[in-house]
């Protein structure tokens, strides 16, 4: 690329090395830090709420900084040509078939912002001489500022020709638009996705967690489509990572046989609560996305997640600190006692207070169950005679994310 300042001076140049390779140890945390900062203005509220165009807006922040920091080590202070691996190419993609168009302009201005104010704490932290510091401040503005014109460039030469590329946008964008609410007649929804609306539907988020397992996507999607005759099955790509997915007939679709076929493979799943028509068709999507939201901003290992039994817990712990003060204000020690006793005080509520249909469930004896139901209750500070939804709902917090516990402490 044209060079269209001078190099700094040897002195400029190792104080910028030095700095990049402090904050590239960092990469992670503060790729994280400038995603949160410009999701909110470069994306409309649709986007935002689809965890799995979440984690590639963090991969495409992560692989901006990383290139601007490890071209500034190999050669310090310079122009910086953005690049656009596979994997955000196929982001791009997957935002153009969806009819998303970020606003890069207004994401790098964000990103800038947060980014340059770090980069003065470490220079100034590093560069113990005024001139010096004058002189790294300087070429380093030129080379983010310059990087930041060249990348917006970049991703809207990138857009566009994805979009000259994209066979299948006008279904999808159809698909978007219901889903976000836009009146659309029953009639046209089924004519151009060739699916019937007026039905029982239940919507489907599967999404992997490594973008490279794309074929196990594709394997349970085949398996899915495969395993009832009677249903009707909508599949849409909505992102290299993940695919929505509807099920529908006459009656209410049956899920059990979906778990089973999606808990073979690395896929994850989560699901809407059923509804009718297009407004269920809507509604059952959207409940999908809260379930695999909820999922990702947990960290759980959850595999299979249906939103109806997770709905409580979205709405507690749309704060990492509020949904651990509430489990300690709630359980108390036993939050961190020994995890079979929680489990048989979950299983113990969830079956009606019923101790043999618990010990079913656990696969124990009764009077196990009865033990460590009885020992769970002493160490809760919260009885379950008292107020048994309380307690359930922080037993499920720490059945889906245990790791709550660990962040931070009262």
């Amino acid at each position: 690329m044209e060079e269209l300042w001078p190099p700094p001076t040897a002195e400029a140049a190792e104080a910028i090395r030095a700095v990049c390779q402090r904050l590239l140890a960092d990469a992670e945390a503060l790729a994280e830090a400038v995603s949160a900062s410009t999701r909110r203005v470069q994306y409309n509220p649709m986007a935002l709420t689809d965890a799995s165009l979440g984690e590639e807006d963090h991969e495409l922040n992560r692989s901006d900084l990383v290139q601007w920091l490890t071209s500034n080590i190999q050669r310090p202070g310079q122009r910086v040509e953005p690049y656009v691996g596979p994997r955000i190419a196929a982001y791009i993609g997957d935002l153009v078939a969806r009819g998303i168009a970020p606003d890069f302009a207004e994401g790098w201005r964000a990103a800038l912002g947060l980014g340059w104010r770090r980069w003065l704490e470490e220079c100034s932290a590093h560069c113990a001489d005024r001139d010096l510091l004058v002189d790294v401040l300087d070429v380093s503005a030129k080379s983010l500022m310059q990087y930041a014109l060249d990348s917006v460039a970049t991703l809207h030469e990138t857009s566009l020709a994805a979009a000259m590329g994209n066979a299948d946008a006008e279904a999808i964008a159809l698909i978007q638009m219901i889903a976000s609410g836009t009146p659309v007649s029953e009639d046209l929804a089924e004519r151009r996705l060739r699916y019937r609306m007026g039905r029982w539907h239940v919507g489907l988020v599967l999404w992997v967690d490594d973008p490279g397992r794309q074929d196990c996507l594709e394997e349970a999607t085949a398996a899915l489509r495969s395993s009832d005759a009677s249903r009707s099955t909508l599949v849409a790509r909505a992102s290299t990572s993940s695919r929505w997915i509807w099920l529908s007939g006459a009656d209410v679709p049956d899920l059990h046989p979906a778990e089973k076929i999606l808990s073979v493979n690395e896929v994850r799943v989560s699901a809407g609560r059923p509804g009718r028509g297009l407004d269920g068709f809507r509604s059952s999507h959207q409940d999908a996305l809260s379930a695999q939201a909820l999922i990702v901003r947990l960290g759980s290992d959850r595999r299979f997640t249906a939103y109806a039994d997770v709905e409580l817990i979205d709405a507690l712990t749309k704060d990492r600190d509020s949904a651990r003060r509430f489990v300690v204000n709630t359980l108390g020690p036993l939050a961190e006692a020994d995890p079979a006793l929680r489990q048989a005080l979950l299983t113990y509520v969830q079956c009606g207070f019923n101790t043999t249909r618990a010990a079913a469930n656990l696969y124990a004896h009764r009077n196990t169950v009865e033990r460590r139901v009885s020992r769970a209750n002493e160490l809760s500070v919260v009885k379950v005679e008292n107020n048994p939804t309380h307690v359930a709902a922080a037993l499920l917090v720490l059945d889906i994310a245990p790791e709550v516990m660990a962040d931070g402490s009262d």
